[in-house]
């Protein structure tokens, strides 16, 4: 092997650390029976979702995780796989990718990281459940607004309840 196959091996391996590193979820999943329809299908949701998609050697990301000193990986490192990258919400590659599966029934998850530590499938499966970041965000404003709702309807009230009030003895004054 050449010196720049090397290099550029080497260069493929620090890129992956960098995105393992940066990322907060990440989904390893087996590909094979995509057809390239559905494989491009998968990349849009991918996108729209804000998550990175790449199709990556076993043996690199092997050596990337290691680098890192994450266990637990290699067992799910076996034949093609792919990789997920969720960097703002780690929840987005999950939620994605099963719902995928339940739709082609031909691809298989096989593990994942979150937030550097390996889940198997069931921890995918349940952070898959979770709301996304959007929904979360919107059920805490939801929530935070909801006593300031209440004081703006109550302190309404009060003030009609008064203008009632005036209003009656105004019309007790003038008759």
């Amino acid at each position: 092997m050449g010196q720049k196959a090397i290099e550029a091996k080497k260069q493929i391996v620090q890129e992956l650390k960098e995105k393992i590193s940066k990322a907060q979820g990440i989904i390893f999943y087996d590909y094979r029976g995509l057809n390239v329809q559905e494989a491009t299908e998968l990349r849009t949701q991918f996108r729209a979702a804000g998550v990175e998609y790449h199709v990556v050697k076993n043996s690199m990301l092997k050596r990337a995780v290691d680098e890192l000193e994450i266990k637990g990986l290699d067992e799910y490192l076996t034949g093609p796989t792919a990789v997920a990258f969720g960097y703002s919400d780690p929840v987005a590659p999950a939620k994605v990718l099963t719902e995928y599966v339940k739709k082609i029934k031909k691809t298989e998850i096989k593990s994942g990281l979150l937030n550097g530590k390996v889940i198997d499938i069931k921890g995918i499966q349940s952070l898959a459940d979770l709301p996304s970041r959007e929904q979360l965000l919107a059920q805490l404003a939801g929530t935070l607004n909801a006593p300031i709702a209440g004081l703006a309807r109550t302190l309404s009230g009060i003030i009609c309840k008064l203008a009632y009030a005036l209003n009656a003895v105004k019309e007790q004054k003038e008759a």
